[in-house]
């Protein structure tokens, strides 16, 4: 990690967080003048056109999800080629696996683990020696098939045909694939840790060191999500600090607090109550805290600048608050200078203006009863959403 460490401390002195209209090239995070999102502004005309344009100009991930290794291979490497050629660092999401998305909207991966294993070599082939973010399967660690929470629930994805032996291959590809690409010497290399709305940081920390995070960079958070930052760095913080109490002290991760207790998720204003249970604990533990050392993380802002979506109360048997929500913000932009020791990045992840999927909201669909329209399928553009995210902005966004 050496090289890269030197090459990013270079581009940090190029970076600052906008407050305010800016709209800047996110000097060191890599800009693809190919990307999805200029490639939908070609299509598009009058004032979608110009809002695709101008997401275009901000860094985004660029996601890599099919094809043969041999295929998988040249595209990760016409990307890494590129971002080397103007000195920036590409933000690359690798999202193969098996399973994908417990076959929902964004349904698909490789047929079993030697197949996805052979695909992640092809993809750190591309790579190879340059400097690269990778993103190792959004949904991998929130999502698997046949697994039972630490209390010992089974969780809801449990595709026909499977048992628990499909979870046990799930930290098995991921295992694999952290050895794949952390072998890299310029990568930083970062597994699914959810999001502050989702698990407790004990069940995403257990399940983060079970697909060896000890040998990754640490996690990213938020993805293809809307919470807020004043959720998500807290949430950073807390997993990172369990992973640490559990490694090095020994605790049961079930013993790690939460957003959901001693803290009131609903009350931010709870949420120092965590905090402090954190400090009882690492006194406990005899341990004390290395940011330093300890696993960081990156979060996905790209959709983030009002935080998430509060449904009508009563409207939806499942609101799906994280499916194309309306009047969501763009958030804060792609920066690797953040202000806090466990965050190494804000970044775009997910595409913002691209299409979560039709959102049903329990009712069936295929309209979005909240819209009034079928949304787009997953990764698609969808029009209506990225004008809403540059309306409402946080911070702004100058649309000239």
């Amino acid at each position: 990690m050496k090289g890269f460490a030197l090459g990013l401390a270079v581009s940090l002195a190029a970076i600052s967080t906008p407050t305010s209209g800016e709209t800047p090239r996110s000097a060191g995070i890599f800009v693809d003048p190919n990307g999805t999102t200029k490639q939908a502004a070609a299509r598009l005309e009058g004032q979608s056109g110009r809002d695709a344009l101008l997401l275009s100009r901000i860094a985004s991930a660029s996601w890599f999800a099919s094809g043969t290794p041999e295929a998988v291979e040249i595209k990760v490497r016409d990307i890494v080629d590129r971002a080397a050629a103007a000195g920036q660092i590409p933000v690359v999401v690798a999202y193969d696996i098996p399973f994908r998305d417990c076959a929902l909207y964004s349904a698909g991966g490789a047929s079993d683990s030697a197949a996805y294993l052979s695909w992640i070599r092809g993809f750190a082939a591309g790579i190879g020696e340059r400097r690269a973010i990778v993103i190792l399967e959004p949904d991998g660690l929130g999502i698997i098939p046949w697994h039972r929470t630490l209390d010992g629930k089974v969780e809801h994805c449990q595709p026909a045909g499977q048992d628990s032996r499909a979870a046990d291959a799930r930290y098995e590809q991921l295992r694999g694939a952290v050895a794949i690409l952390a072998a890299l010497p310029n990568v930083r290399l970062y597994l699914d840790g959810t999001g502050s709305s989702w698990l407790a940081p004990g069940e995403t920390a257990s399940r983060l060191i079970k697909a060896d995070v000890g040998r990754a960079t640490g996690f990213f958070l938020n993805v293809s999500n809307f919470e807020s930052d004043a959720r998500v760095v807290p949430y950073a913080r807390w997993v990172s600090d369990c992973i640490a109490l559990v490694t090095r002290g020994g605790i049961d991760p079930r013993d790690c607090p939460s957003q959901y207790g001693p803290a009131d998720f609903k009350d931010h204003g709870t949420w120092g109550a965590t905090d402090a249970a954190y400090d009882r604990l690492f006194e406990k533990a005899g341990l004390r805290r290395n940011p330093v050392s300890q696993k960081h993380a990156v979060i996905d802002t790209s959709r983030n600048g009002r935080g998430s979506w509060q449904p009508p109360v009563g409207k939806y048997s499942d609101a799906e608050v994280w499916c194309n929500p309306p009047d969501r913000g763009l958030g804060r932009r792609p920066t690797l200078e953040t202000g806090t020791p466990y965050v190494d990045a804000f970044l775009w992840i997910k595409i913002p203006g691209e299409s979560d999927g039709e959102c049903h909201r329990g009712l069936g669909g295929p309209v979005d009863p909240e819209r009034g329209v079928t949304a787009p399928p997953a990764g698609s553009w969808f029009a209506q959403q990225a004008r809403e995210l540059i309306e409402f902005a946080n911070p702004p966004i100058s649309q000239d």
